[in-house]
């Protein structure tokens, strides 16, 4: 066996035997089937403001655990929880709020960007899971609908709130280029594709940058990046989440996109990980800006070397989906199974803090990447 393998075997272990039973008993509300932001070490969830985007994703994160062989009431959780979400969070006018308390009381009532991308992803793993494709396919058309009037700004970018801006953050437009190809994938609606088709057209044109194959996190509406740390700061993780959206969307779109996709990977293995983590954060001329390595980049960094692996089979993106996957266990080595720290020094040592719910989205993702993974 592989050392791939027995990596796959362990983690498969530990998220069907601790990670899905742990979320299920202290992750969600028992009182009205809504999720909570964090769980401490102690094993105790905390009661902090739920921002809508965690909702979403943890819909997503449970609509993937049969697959993932946990044999949970997943029915119940996503159904609960998307019936939570859109309860306490979607406006009149149909978008949804940013925040709400514990009790579902809103405190921010602004609707952005970022978390329509998620409830747009929500939809669509509650629509496989529940196995109810027409019902939520209709709420998401309604829903990219409003986006797209309320939030389209010029030459195919969305503004990062409802107010016009001079930026266009490039996080929200990724995760919104998810959404739509999530649906492209299992809806009938051929507007699914051409969203898709439209973000990567923004990304080859607007956010990839000529003169390093990167991504910022933020652009002036004109074209150049943002002035100050928006603007030349390049997140690993981010690279690597980007090319695994372009590889899986080279079906959907006429250009050929594995060249970029492969430099944005080439970018994050070079300058983003250090001492065998993925760090936070770059400069763009790639000095480190941010030491700390958050638990994500590295699931994002497994993702993207497993689909470049298999789609080229060259041995160092199996050499770097090894690499990714053996970096997981000082993260998920909490007293408790089924939690993770969120933070590593780059001193190697792990920050004991609360677990954050969001980042569960992120671990199933990259375990749904590594189960289905061709055997190498």
């Amino acid at each position: 066996m592989s050392a791939l393998e027995a990596l796959r075997t362990r983690l498969d272990a530990w998220l069907a035997q601790a990670a899905y039973p742990l979320w299920a008993r202290l992750g969600v509300d028992p009182r009205n089937g809504g999720f909570v932001e964090a769980v401490d070490q102690s094993g105790s969830p905390l009661a902090l403001p739920r921002r809508a985007r965690i909702h979403p994703r943890q819909v997503y994160a449970f609509a993937q655990a049969h697959a993932l062989g946990w044999s949970g009431d997943v029915a119940g959780i996503v159904s609960r929880g998307m019936n939570y979400f859109t309860r306490v969070y979607q406006r009149p006018d149909g978008l949804f709020r940013a925040l709400a308390d514990a009790d579902g009381a809103a405190l921010d009532d602004r609707a952005l960007l970022y978390d329509q991308a998620f409830a747009l992803l929500g939809y669509a793993a509650a629509a496989t899971a529940l196995d109810a494709r027409s019902k939520y396919e209709g709420r998401a058309l309604e829903l990219k609908r409003a986006v797209e009037s309320r939030f389209g700004a010029n030459l195919g970018t969305f503004y990062s709130y409802e107010q016009a801006s001079e930026h266009r953050e490039t996080n929200p437009h990724m995760h919104l280029l998810e959404a739509y190809l999530a649906w492209a994938e299992i809806g009938l609606a051929p507007q699914w594709a051409d969203g898709v088709r439209n973000l990567v057209d923004v990304a080859l044109t607007r956010f990839i940058r000529n003169d390093n194959g990167a991504v910022a996190e933020s652009y002036l509406a004109s074209g150049p990046p943002s002035p100050g740390d928006g603007g030349h700061i390049l997140e690993p993780g981010h690279q690597f989440e980007w090319a695994w959206l372009l590889l899986r969307c080279e079906r959907w779109h006429s250009t050929s996109l594995r060249a970029f996709a492969l430099r944005l990977i080439s970018i994050g293995e070079q300058h983003g990980v250090h001492n065998g983590v993925a760090i936070n954060a770059v400069r763009d001329d790639f000095t480190i800006a941010d030491g700390n390595a958050r638990f994500w980049p590295q699931t994002e960094r497994l993702k993207a070397a497993l689909l470049a692996a298999k789609l080229t089979n060259e041995p160092r993106h199996w050499s770097a989906a090894e690499a990714a996957a053996a970096s997981f266990a000082p993260y998920l080595a909490t007293t408790i199974p089924g939690l993770w720290f969120d933070v590593r020094l780059p001193s190697g040592k792990l920050v004991d803090a609360p677990a954050p719910a969001s980042t569960f989205y992120h671990l199933v993702g990259a375990m749904l990447a590594l189960k289905l993974a061709p055997r190498p």
